[in-house]
């Protein structure tokens, strides 16, 4: 089994920020918990980056525990996390935020 190592962008981060925000407006422990779900989604990419189907360019992962899309490419043997994107917002959004991304 190949592993990748995993780069995620900042804009990635920004996103996973504010999901976390938004999940913490809910519960006051519940961000976190979104944090560490979406990470750890994205920790196996190591492993299984690659095997998902492409969307808008990109091969996208769905998350385990929250409506949320992992999106990402692999070049060589890294992993690059462009995108954590709410699945409830319109597709064209999130389209045109992966647009500004590559």
């Amino acid at each position: 089994m190949r592993a990748y190592k995993v780069d995620i962008l900042e804009f990635a981060y920004e996103d996973m920020r504010l999901g976390k925000y938004f999940y913490n407006e809910q519960d006051e422990n519940l961000g976190r918990y979104f944090v560490n779900s979406v990470l750890t989604d994205i920790e196996s990419l190591s492993f299984y980056g690659g095997i998902h189907v492409k969307y808008f360019g990109f091969h996208r992962m769905l998350a385990k525990r929250f409506p949320y899309a992992i999106y990402y490419d692999v070049e060589d043997n890294l992993v690059i996390v462009y995108a954590v994107l709410d699945l409830r917002e319109n597709p064209l959004k999130s389209y045109e935020k992966l647009l500004n991304r590559m």
